[in-house]
Order: structure tokens, then C-alpha cells, then sequence
């Protein structure tokens, strides 16, 4: 379907990639993984041709059609949510413009209409325009819009339900190729669960990047890593390319270090004995071995690891914080009566739940940024409190570049030590000396993080602190919460950032804490969860108890069953599928096997030698098999073992 073939692109003298080449099938399901910086989203716009490449082509069949979803959208016009959802083309959009136009007797100009009423209501059902709408709104639904938002102005909304609004867009025009840049960003849990059963199913190829391990691990079924200016493709799911990368890695790195004892050996031996006559001949011919050697490359680190120390706060008493009988309503909306929580000295609690249940608001009220209506809140011994959300909104001076903000930090730190964290979390080079009055609302988040574990209070509470991170900084995240000797409570929907640091789990729901007093697996083997990600929604639905939750709005049982049940379907044909391309892989290499059986018998026969030209035919051929049985056996490992996995969270 399309072809990169000898890509080469260069920024202020840096080289992205070089010659790579890259082949997407109709059927593809692709993540693109690099370090930030390492050319990703210009890999995008080569390919869609916003950007020219150095060097190189990209070949595409007639006919594709390509879609593409931006990191971050243009500022809405005075469309309503519904008009981007369904605006699939511009001749769509037209026509459709025109009808409403006649539909209510709004003057249409005449340089707007060139055929007869007929002929414009031919075309448009050609397009399937009503099956146009009512798809436009069932996938406006499934990401959170309620009915009364569908003819609400999109300006009039955030800049996050503007992206859903684009992105329904997508869904409804199916293109051939879907390329999307950190679609997760703005989905709640719900909407992102449902976005995730519709993509498995998707009938065209996706290209996708993501710093959503779980995303890509139940999405894709390849991944192309941007490294050291190469486009390296690895076939399987994101855990399978680290996997195979580990794997790669200590391969390359075993045949540097053979080479080079052999190397030093001759050399060895060519230092002996160059200045001995009889043996100056053999010295000779050894330096010469080394000449012609094809040297292996001495493997190279390309992402830096955080292996620094982080400060660390004083030690606080056994009991760090309880809430008693507490009471909190939002106006007429009761989220907690009569509710009890108590958190001790060294725990890292992960609050699950669905959305609207009220963990934001738990959270809030352990920060004493919300009052409770009645009952107590109780701090332990020498215990400080720190709130990352409102840590950024009020600890950033906005006059301060971003490393003199840094700095400014009661512990005794380095101007390297800071700046090697800045870089971690993506402020590198000329970056730190930004003001923080011009930075995003993603670069103050990363800011405030690193001001955070510069100085961290004793009790740490974070709402979503993995957004507007990449995969890196998630990592130098988890590093540094690793050594945190505090007290962490935390709500993420990030699966491996949850797996990694909760030792204790509190399920919320309807005004009722359920804890477990285990790891998040632990959680999941007590709930009996179908999968690791839907267990994060796991309860009952959702009430309409915080302020901005499901947009503000509620499902019935009756959508919600619905919905399940569409999400079950798109498993139980994702599973299938997936039982056909190992069975389909198993095929191949019984039949490649026969064939090897029957080859090696064949070069056993005296008679085969008689022709010599058989034999040299026969010979390669089994070569060639080999070749292909082992990466077919490659394969066939990476998706058994997805499909293992995929039937552990789908039972039958």
C-alpha cells in the first residue's frame, strides 16, 4: 500500500534517519517508537507529504486514502461538534451545506449550486451521507459526547473534546491509513477502553504513536524503533520488541567483544614475533587478517539512563494521613457519606474506579484542597503534604526561565544534577532558559514534576502524573518514585506505570472505598478483571459526581450493557483473528519442515550428485528455508505469545 524506500532527512546538521526504508500493508497495525526528538512525527509529515524528504521517495497506490490526527488540533471555528465529525471530504461538506441550506430555507449561493436539487441529492447518497451522521454519532457517543453536545459550537469547548471531535472525524471518514500522534492524550478511561475495541477491528492499516505501552500491546502487531538513524521494524506487540531488542542488543554486543579478542589476539601475536625472522611472515599476514576484517561497530547507548539520587524528604510517623466520617457533596451531588481512609508511612496506594466515582475528589480532600461538609481530616506526625496539580498552578513563577525555576529548590542540588533531570524530562539544550510564562500546559506539568522530586514532601498525592510524558520521562518518572521513601497515593491510567509502584489499591465507587492490600495483580487475580486496563473502570455506573467527569454527563445500564457487549464482540474477533495467523504461521513452517525433509533426503541420494547443477539448486534451497523458518519461527513465537496473552484477558 506504501512504500518508503532510501528516506534520508537532516535538522541543523543532525541526522534523523538515513536511507530507511519501510514497507505498510492494507492490514498493518504499526507503533513508531524513538526517544523524543529522534524524527518521529517528521517521519509522519514525510509521509504525508507536508515535509520533503533529503533524499529518498515514498511511493503510494492509487486510490489510498490517508488519514492523520495531530498531537494537538487548530483552534475550533464556529462549526458545531457534529459538522467535524462528519466533515469526511470537502465535496461532503459542500453538498451537505447546501441541503441543510433547502432544508431550511436558507438562501444557497448560485456559484455553490451548478446542478439540479436531484442531482446534489444523488451525489450525496452516493457518499452514504445520512449513514454518514448516524455513524458520525454513535462514534461521538462512544467518546463521551453526550446527544446535547452534538450542535453545541465546538468553540465553546476545551481543547481536549475539540481533539475527540477530529478524531470521531477520522473514524467516520475510514481511511486506508489511520496515522495518529498520541491519540490517548485527551480520552478518559471509558472512552479510551472504547477506542481501543474500535481500532481492533478497524478494516484499514494504523500507524501509531503512542507512549501507552498498554495501548500499543493490545493495538498493534508490529513496531518500527528510530534509532541511530535507521527504521528498525520488529514484529509483535511493544513488549515483544523489547524483548527482541534486549535480545539484539546483547547479540551485537557478544559479537563486538569476540571480535575483539580475536582482533587483540593477532595482534598479540603479530607484536611477538614481527621482529623475529622466521616468524615476521606470519606476523605480517596477521596484521593483514585485521586489515581486512569488516569491523563490528562498538554498540552504542542511545537513551540515557537515570541512575542519579533523588533527595529524599524526612521521615514522617507510622500513620501519615485519615480521613473520619467524612461527608462531600457537589451541590446536590453526593460523593462521599460518611466515608473512612487512612494511609501509613511508606504505602503507594493506586485509587481506581470508573470515571465520575469520585477519585479525583478522594484525593483533593487528602490535599485539603477540598473542605469536607462534615468529619476530619488528620495529618500524622511531622508529616507535609504535597499536591502535584496544585504544585504547578501555584509554585511556577512566571518571570524565572525554566532551569533558574529549577534551581530554586530549598535542597542542596547542582546545576548538572538539575539539568541532567530537566533533560529527562524533555528540556534539553536551549529549552531550560525558556521563560515558564510561555511554556505549555504540558511543559509546566513535566516542570512541576521536576521541582517536585527535587524537593518531594513526605506525602505525595498525584492526579495523572504520566500525562504529556514520553515513554523516557515515564521511565525516569518511575525511577525516581522507585527510591521515594515517603508515603504515595496516586491516580494513572497507565497500566505499567500502576504495575510498577502500587503496593495497595483502593477500588472507588458510588461513595464506597474497597482497599486490597496487595500489588495491582493482586487486584486483578481478587476482581477476576478481563483485562488489566478495564479493571482501572471496574464498578458500577458512573454518577455524575465531579465536576468536568464523562462531560459532565451519565450513562444508563442500558448503554452501558451495550457497550460491554460491542467490546466483547471486538475481542472475541480480535481473538479470533489472531488464532488464524498462528495457525496460518504454524501451516507454513509444517510445510517449510516437509519440504527440509524432503531436501535432505534428496542430497543423500548418490544419483542427485550426478547432475551437479541439482545439487547446487537443492543446496540453496534448503539455505533459503532455513532463512525463512527461522524467521518464521520468530514470528510465529511473537504472536503465540500474544495470542496466549490475548486469551488470558478473553476468556471463553
Amino acid at each position: 500500500m506504501l512504500t518508503l524506500s532510501g528516506i534520508t532527512k537532516a535538522y541543523a546538521g543532525r541526522t534523523l534517519f538515513a536511507g530507511g526504508t519501510l514497507q505498510l500493508g492494507r492490514k498493518d497495525r504499526i507503533g513508531l517508537v524513538g526517544p523524543n526528538g529522534a524524527g518521529k512525527s517528521t517521519l509522519f509529515d514525510i509521509i504525508r507529504g507536508t515535509t520533503e524528504p533529503d533524499a529518498g521517495a515514498v511511493t503510494t497506490e492509487r486510490g489510498v486514502s490517508i488519514g492523520f490526527l495531530p498531537q494537538e488540533s487548530a483552534p475550533a471555528g464556529g462549526e458545531t461538534v457534529l459538522e467535524i465529525a462528519t466533515a469526511i471530504s470537502p465535496e461532503f461538506v459542500k453538498l451537505r451545506r447546501i441541503i441543510q441550506g433547502w432544508e431550511r430555507d436558507h438562501p444557497v449561493a448560485a456559484s455553490e449550486v451548478r446542478t439540479q436539487p436531484g442531482d446534489v441529492h444523488d451525489r450525496y447518497l452516493e457518499l452514504n451521507g445520512y449513514q454518514v451522521e448516524a455513524q458520525a454519532k454513535q462514534i461521538l457517543a462512544g467518546l463521551s459526547f453526550r446527544e446535547q453536545d452534538f450542535n453545541r459550537p465546538a468553540r465553546e469547548m476545551s481543547g481536549g473534546w475539540v481533539m475527540r471531535a477530529h478524531l470521531a472525524r477520522l473514524l467516520t471518514q475510514a481511511p486506508d491509513l489511520l496515522m495518529l500522534d498520541e491519540p490517548t492524550n485527551h480520552l478518559d478511561l471509558e472512552a479510551l477502553l472504547w477506542f481501543q475495541a474500535y481500532l481492533t477491528n478497524y478494516p484499514g492499516a494504523i500507524f501509531v504513536i503512542s507512549h501507552d505501552r498498554e495501548f500499543l500491546n493490545a493495538l498493534v502487531d508490529s513496531v518500527v524503533e528510530i534509532r541511530l538513524g535507521k527504521l528498525l521494524r520488529y514484529r509483535g506487540n511493544y513488549d515483544s520488541y523489547l524483548e527482541q531488542r534486549a535480545a539484539k542488543e546483547e547479540q551485537a554486543l557478544a559479537a563486538y567483544r569476540n571480535q575483539q579478542r580475536e582482533i587483540a589476539a593477532l595482534q598479540e601475536f603479530a607484536d611477538r614475533f614481527r621482529a623475529k625472522a622466521s616468524k615476521a611472515s606470519q606476523a605480517q599476514s596477521k596484521l593483514k587478517q585485521i586489515e581486512r576484517m569488516e569491523k563490528i561497530e562498538a554498540p552504542r547507548e542511545t537513551e540515557k539512563k537515570v541512575n542519579f539520587r533523588f533527595p529524599q524528604p524526612p521521615r514522617s510517623g507510622q500513620r501519615v494521613v485519615r480521613l473520619q466520617q467524612v461527608h462531600f457533596a457537589y451541590g446536590a451531588h453526593t460523593v462521599y457519606r460518611g466515608v473512612d481512609f487512612e494511609a501509613e508511612r511508606g504505602q503507594r496506594i493506586v485509587l481506581v474506579g470508573p470515571n465520575g466515582a469520585g477519585k479525583s475528589t478522594l484525593l483533593k480532600l487528602l490535599a485539603a484542597t477540598l473542605t469536607p461538609d462534615q468529619g476530619e481530616r488528620e495529618l500524622g506526625h511531622q508529616v507535609q503534604a504535597g499536591y502535584y496539580s496544585q504544585y504547578r498552578v501555584e509554585m511556577l513563577d512566571p518571570s524565572r526561565s525554566v532551569l533558574d525555576e529549577a534551581l530554586a529548590t530549598p535542597g542542596r542540588v547542582t546545576e548538572q544534577f538539575v539539568r541532567t533531570l530537566l533533560g529527562s524530562f524533555l528540556f534539553r539544550d536551549d529549552d531550560v532558559f525558556k521563560k515558564v510564562s510561555v511554556l505549555s500546559g504540558g511543559e509546566k506539568s513535566r516542570l512541576a514534576l521536576v521541582k517536585l522530586l527535587l524537593n518531594p514532601p513526605n506525602l505525595l498525592l498525584m492526579d495523572e502524573p504520566t500525562t504529556h510524558l514520553d515513554m523516557n520521562s515515564i521511565d525516569a518518572l518511575l525511577w525516581a518514585l522507585g527510591q521515594f521513601e515517603g508515603t504515595l497515593i496516586f491516580i494513572s491510567h497507565d497500566v505499567y506505570f500502576i504495575r510498577a509502584l502500587a503496593n495497595k489499591v483502593v477500588h472507588v465507587n458510588q461513595g464506597t472505598l474497597t482497599h486490597y492490600a496487595g500489588d495491582y495483580q493482586y487486584y486483578l487475580d481478587k476482581t477476576q478483571a478481563g483485562s488489566a486496563r478495564a479493571a482501572l473502570t471496574a464498578g458500577a455506573r458512573p454518577n455524575d459526581f465531579e465536576p468536568g467527569a464523562r462531560a459532565k454527563g451519565t450513562m444508563d445500564r442500558r448503554e452501558q450493557r451495550r457497550r460491554a457487549a460491542e467490546a466483547r464482540q471486538a475481542r472475541s474477533r480480535h481473538l479470533k483473528g489472531q488464532r488464524q495467523i498462528v495457525a496460518d504461521l504454524e501451516k507454513r513452517i509444517q510445510a517449510l519442515e516437509g519440504r527440509q525433509t524432503e531436501i535432505s533426503a534428496e542430497l543423500e541420494k548418490p544419483e542427485t550428485y550426478q547432475n551437479g547443477g541439482r545439487a547446487v539448486q537443492l543446496n540453496r534451497e534448503f539455505v533459503t528455508n532455513a532463512d525463512e523458518l527461522a524467521r518464521l519461527t520468530l514470528q510465529w513465537e511473537a504472536e503465540a505469545s500474544k495470542l496466549t496473552t490475548m486469551e488470558a484477558e478473553c476468556p471463553a
